[in-house]
């Protein structure tokens, strides 16, 4: 059949691999938006002052702890309540509206995997779109290949967004900072009165080993 010789060809190789792809985005997505991103819970209290004085000997001694207003937990360094969740988050970096969950300490990486897998789906889907266009200046033509065209062009959008957002967010890793310490730099105890502007920049390399692995 003529399914078993493309099959031979090896015609069938990039239609699976992109279905796969998209999959793989999918079950990203809801993996990110469904599980905790890092809550703090109020058992944590009780080692979280001797962990943040070993791990960031750079902050001030007179920075303390404190109570959050909302949930009532000590607040670990770095992390910050979030209003739509509800809790503490742990190593806070944002509350992403498109997967409806805020980024944190625990499914940060997994944010980033997931951002580059869709990117790579967003230039191949862009890339099919393209290939099927050819352009003519006629009403004939923009009535034949309007629905393509229009799928082009929000391919091209979300490309853009997809990719802006993971050059920032892979900058910020490097840094070792968060979009949210980022952001409010002058608001934040610990870094307003840190004698170093990022007190926990370790170097690039080091920075990318310990939040990746």
């Amino acid at each position: 059949s003529d399914l078993q010789k493309q099959e031979e060809r090896g015609e069938l190789l990039q239609p699976l691999t992109f279905i796969l792809l998209v999959l793989c985005s999918v079950l990203l997505y809801f993996k990110v938006s469904l599980m905790d991103p890092g809550f703090v819970k109020s058992e944590e209290e009780a080692g979280n002052s001797e962990e943040q004085s070993m791990v960031i000997p750079q902050i001030p001694s007179n920075i303390k702890m404190r109570r959050c207003g909302y949930c009532m937990v000590k607040q670990p360094m770095r992390a910050k309540h979030c209003q739509l969740c509800q809790h503490c988050v742990r190593r806070y970096d944002h509350h992403c509206p498109w997967i409806e969950n805020c980024v944190g300490e625990k499914n940060h990486p997994l944010f980033i995997a997931y951002l580059s897998v869709q990117l790579v789906v967003l230039l191949w889907g862009g890339h099919v779109a393209w290939s099927g266009l050819y352009f003519e200046q006629s009403w004939d033509w923009l009535q034949h290949h309007i629905f393509l065209l229009m799928s082009f062009l929000l391919l091209v959008i979300f490309t853009i967004v997809v990719l802006l957002l993971l050059i920032s967010h892979l900058y910020l890793i490097s840094c070792n900072t968060t979009t949210w310490e980022f952001m409010s730099h002058h608001r934040i105890s610990y870094l307003r009165h840190s004698e170093l502007e990022n007190p926990f920049d370790q170097g690039v390399i080091l920075n990318l080993w310990r939040f990746f692995c």
